[in-house]
């Protein structure tokens, strides 16, 4: 098989994950071919993806603003925390979903990174002021 191909076919194997990873989190197609073409289009969330679907844990290697995947992650998992004690509507999370919202996270961050900082910084998922 030429590299081109494989090339090709690792991506198509990759969407075809985000495409299940959505299903399971509850979302739609669309949710899904967006998300991928904004992965697809960041070299470091891409590389990321593979070793994800690969090892099933973060590479953290990509950063932006000093920030990884994992970092993301641990930050929802705290507000997640939180939605415990919320309205059962709310109370919505999945592995799947958390995990595609760190990517989708990192890809706005890479448009602003500061905005998220500042949440990052500021908002520790507690009840307490």
């Amino acid at each position: 098989m030429e590299e081109n191909e494989r090339l090709q076919k690792a991506l198509e194997t990759l969407k075809n994950y985000i495409l299940e990873l959505s299903l399971a989190a509850g979302k739609d197609e669309t949710y899904a071919l967006q998300l991928w073409d904004g992965i697809r289009q960041s070299g470091g969330l891409l590389q990321e993806l593979a070793y994800y679907h690969d090892y099933g844990k973060f590479l953290s290697r990509y950063q932006v603003a000093g920030y990884t995947l994992t970092d993301i992650l641990v930050w929802q998992v705290d507000h997640f925390k939180l939605y415990m004690d919320r309205p059962k509507e709310m109370n919505r999370y999945r592995q799947e979903r958390l995990l595609l919202e760190s990517f989708e996270t990192m890809l706005r961050m890479e448009k602003n990174p500061d905005a998220f900082v500042d949440k990052m910084i500021g908002e520790t998922g507690q009840d307490i002021p």
